[in-house]
């Protein structure tokens, strides 16, 4: 019988000025082989914090990006992997936010693969295709419903 670790975490899709999609790239080893991600900020969130608050918080810490409002509640998603033979179900819950100060600050990733992101910017047409993993791709196409929705 293998392990099954069971967590939440929350996080965020950030917009710009332009509309712009923030997300967040690296490459890292998985299972003794690189792999490319592009994936959106998230993360554990800590004890006494909301959801909203861990979800500011790791936007911050993993983009550099820490003044962002947020917009809208996005809901949840639910992701399910096995990584050196543990299970890992998760569930995300992500907040739709705003970059309000275009500025990016130093992040403060807590692990060494949090180190290697990388921020980049996408285009709310092309985001959701660029996701890496099934449940950013569906909170990335929420978003945009969001962000078409205001624009209308």
């Amino acid at each position: 019988m293998s392990k099954t670790i069971v967590y939440k975490t929350a996080g965020g899709v950030v917009i710009n000025a332009e509309k712009q999609i923030l997300a967040l790239q690296r490459t890292v080893k998985r299972n003794g082989r690189d792999v490319y991600e592009i994936r959106l900020p998230k993360g554990h969130i800590d004890p006494g914090e909301t959801d909203a608050e861990a979800a500011v918080r790791e936007v911050g810490e993993e983009s550099g990006y820490w003044r962002v409002a947020i917009i809208a509640d996005l809901g949840e998603a639910h992701s399910s992997f096995k990584l050196e033979g543990v299970r890992y179900e998760r569930d995300e819950h992500y907040f739709l936010m705003r970059l309000v100060v275009e500025q990016r600050d130093a992040a403060q990733p807590v692990s060494a693969e949090e180190a290697l992101f990388e921020p980049i910017w996408l285009a709310p047409d092309e985001a959701p295709s660029q996701m890496t993993y099934p449940s950013e791709r569906a909170i990335v196409e929420r978003a945009c419903a969001c962000i078409y929705n205001e624009q209308a």
